[in-house]
């Protein structure tokens, strides 16, 4: 089959377009960098990729709420092409800022394939500040996520003011039950961090850090994987280093090789 082609979004704000677009080379995809304006075009092509990937950063400033604008920008005016880019069968990935766009658009958790209905939300830290900090993560196995198949934890880097996950008990328990929740926060042993600061660094509830829609094929999660793209990003590779832990593959680019595997076997 051809290269899988990934539409990376970048404009207004958004400034993890680089190296997200990097991590889906490296991951053996063709990855474009398009300004949110050409993707809300009603003749651009989206359905030349297979993949699209909501970046990180704090569109619009952040104004109004993480995500907010982008995502009634987004909504208004290319709602029914990204549904149709959803019921095609293809893959969505939201990071930090990204994630807070889906879930404002509605496109997770996507219960009942329900992808227009906002259900759960991402609002300001517990700890009152903006975090920039190194986490782990434990990866829910069970979880139908294409995108974190096969990993067991993540050590990921956080960077963002507005990370808590909340919503109703209904709908966590949903997310519990069909395993939806793709991976929590944890402490370095692989254990639930338990709302423990800095272990999760917003207060999320039941640590959720990820979640997918129940087709595995929409992820959205705080964590930056696209900024562990190479070994020395980690503040401890050159003790990883010493001790033959260095490789030159990370679990940051996992998560898109993954993704970039499932579309081929597709």
């Amino acid at each position: 089959m051809k290269r899988v082609k990934a539409l990376v979004l970048t404009g207004y704000g958004l400034n993890c377009d680089i190296e997200t677009a990097h991590a889906c080379e490296l991951a053996g995809a063709v990855a474009d960098r398009i300004h949110i304006n050409e993707v809300i075009h009603p003749e651009f092509p989206l359905d030349d990729y297979q993949i699209m990937i909501f970046t990180g950063g704090f569109s619009w400033g952040d104004d109004h709420g993480a995500g907010v604008i982008q995502a009634l920008r987004m909504k208004k005016h290319a709602g029914e092409r990204i549904l149709e880019f959803v019921f095609a069968g293809n893959l969505v990935l939201g990071i930090c800022n990204g994630f807070q766009t889906l879930v404002n658009m509605g496109l997770l958790p996507g219960l009942d394939r329900d992808y227009t209905r906002r259900r759960v939300a991402l609002t300001h830290n517990d700890c009152g500040n903006f975090v920039d900090q190194w986490v782990n993560l434990a990866v829910n196995q069970d979880s139908p996520c294409v995108f974190t198949r096969g990993i067991g934890t993540i050590e990921l880097p956080v960077r963002h003011g507005e990370g808590k996950f909340v919503a109703d008990k209904t709908v966590i328990d949903r997310l519990e039950e069909e395993n939806l929740i793709a991976c929590r926060y944890a402490a370095k042993n692989g254990t639930p961090a338990s709302g423990r600061f800095p272990e999760n660094p917003n207060g999320s509830i039941h640590d959720i850090a990820g979640i997918c829609d129940p087709t595995g094929r929409i992820f959205g999660l705080m964590p930056h994987p696209e900024a562990f793209n190479h070994p020395t990003n980690h503040p401890d590779w050159t003790r990883k280093r010493a001790d033959n832990t260095y490789h030159c593959l990370t679990t940051g680019i996992r998560l898109f090789e993954n993704a970039v595997q499932w579309l081929k076997e597709r």
